[in-house]
């Protein structure tokens, strides 16, 4: 069975639409509902809620994919607002700031059907204030978000694969605005419908 976790209940919402034609709500943070392709599950902002949520939901249920799909903020300028990017890689990032510090990081395969990929680095603790240099992340990852690595992890721990699809909403100098995010949580239900009509839930 295939498992889909959101971070917030506005993409969970986007993806549940197509995917019941509007037969019923996205479920609340810590629940989860039955689509067809799987189960969806909201849990909520920050490492600490997708840990204990993503943890819970694989002890219920006996998964054989994760695929965390959410909004993330691009950290150079190689990414454009609206892209659709798959994680290659998931760094855990709220460590001592160090100029080269040790940090848990993950590899990922790609889900398919996505033009590119990327670097992703959660963090819960961020400081987007004008620099005159790029940060020790921003020189290493892609994108950002606050809850990749937590659900990445606690998949490993079950011997669950996990795939990560992030929507970017804006640059990390930026201010992101409604109609972007709306925009990007319709794109990712899009792109994940039709990768599971497509049969890559199987990957």
């Amino acid at each position: 069975m295939l498992g889909l976790v959101f971070s917030t209940r506005a993409s969970a919402q986007s993806f549940v639409d197509q995917s019941a034609n509007g037969r019923f709500d996205a479920p609340e943070v810590g629940e989860y509902v039955k689509v067809d392709g799987g189960l969806v599950v909201v849990t909520g902002p920050g490492k600490i809620h997708a840990t204990l949520r993503t943890e819970r939901f694989l002890q219920q249920h006996d998964l054989d994919l994760v695929i965390h799909a959410g909004r993330a903020v691009a950290l150079g300028e190689e990414v454009e607002p609206g892209t659709l990017v798959g994680a290659s890689f998931v760094l855990e990032g709220d460590r001592v700031a160090l100029h080269d510090p040790t940090y848990p990081r993950m590899p990922l395969e790609r889900l398919p059907g996505l033009s590119h990929e990327g670097t992703l680095v959660s963090q819960d603790h961020t400081d987007d204030a004008p620099a005159e240099e790029k940060s020790y992340w921003e020189r290493i990852a892609d994108m950002r978000d606050d809850t990749g690595y937590a659900v990445a992890y606690v998949a490993a721990q079950h011997g669950v694969p996990c795939r990560i699809v992030k929507g970017i909403t804006h640059r990390a100098s930026e201010t992101p605005d409604t109609a972007r995010k709306d925009d990007v949580n319709e794109k990712l239900a899009t792109q994940l419908r039709e990768t599971l009509t497509s049969g890559a839930k199987d990957v």
